[in-house]
């Protein structure tokens, strides 16, 4: 059965709704500047200090620098970190030295995502395959990208695949059945104008991924 992240957590109440509704993982945007949902690391902290077991915490991060992740992995406490900036192979097993779980995202907008996803094999413990804009946006753009390069990808490299980008519950469905990820990531298309969860949706998004 496909795993369910939700992201853009913001506060106790939506976290508890969430992990309700089924989520598997939660994720904070830490100190994002320009994400309507980000939070402060130690806000994250103190909402991931009430997820019950085996709910598992992501702190994403668009952090380049090594001791700037760090300070991430530190203060938000998350069992994982996803390092959602353009990053290298040895910045991420720099993470993974702290006992954190590490995902890379990976910004498919052509074959090149191919490549790109091969290098982090032997240096994350995941791959988010997430889409990008014109802006160069590094995810949260609520638009789909190409699934035929996704599910290469899913079929090309030895760990686990986790598909974002445009994902909602009517979506995603085909999405899963199409790219056959590990997991599926989900944030604007489970949400409010405002940027907070709407928690029907998000119950249909986990429902439908987990039937699919």
């Amino acid at each position: 059965m496909v795993r369910v992240k939700i992201c853009g957590i913001r506060n106790i109440d939506e976290a508890k709704a969430v992990v309700d509704a089924g989520a598997d993982a939660l994720g904070f945007l830490v100190d994002i500047t320009g994400a309507k949902n980000s939070v402060g690391s130690a806000t994250a902290a103190a909402i991931i200090s009430h997820l019950p077991p085996f709910v598992s915490s992501v702190a994403v991060t668009t952090e380049t620098d090594a001791k700037k992740i760090l300070h991430v992995i530190k203060t938000a406490r998350a069992t994982t970190i996803q390092l959602q900036g353009k990053v290298t192979p040895d910045t991420a097993r720099a993470a993974r030295v702290f006992f954190v779980k590490v995902y890379v995202a990976i910004h498919v907008s052509d074959e090149s995502a191919l490549e790109e996803a091969k290098k982090f094999e032997d240096a994350a413990d995941a791959i988010i395959l997430d889409s990008t804009d014109k802006s160069g946006a590094l995810g949260g753009t609520g638009k789909a990208h190409d699934w035929d390069i996704s599910r290469r990808i899913v079929e090309s490299v030895s760990i686990p695949v986790i598909l974002a980008g445009g994902l909602n519950p009517e979506n995603v469905a085909e999405a899963i059945q199409k790219v056959r990820p590990y997991a599926v990531d989900v944030q604007s298309g489970v949400s409010n104008r405002d940027g907070s969860k709407n928690i029907e949706k998000v119950r249909l998004f986990i429902e439908r991924a987990k039937a699919a």
